[in-house]
């Protein structure tokens, strides 16, 4: 289950870079048209950014809770 978690946020974390890779410092999605729907692209794309972070974040903390939680039961 794990080796399958890393595998598959190390293909993720691969296809990012080589789609962001022929950008380089360009903007990736502009967001200042009106009328053709790049504002709400750019919303969509920082909730998602917004909510890996979060997911980050969370699953960060339950490991470090499960560790403690084993080393205070080994103690």
């Amino acid at each position: 289950m794990m080796r399958r978690l890393i595998a598959f946020v190390g293909l993720g974390v691969a296809t990012i870079l080589t789609l962001a890779n022929p950008a380089g410092a360009q903007q990736l999605v502009d967001a200042g048209n009106q009328g053709d729907g790049s504002g709400g692209l750019a919303f969509v794309l920082m909730v998602v950014m917004v909510m890996g972070i979060w997911a980050a974040l969370f699953f960060m903390d339950r490991i470090r809770r499960r560790r403690n939680a084993e080393e205070d039961s080994v103690n």
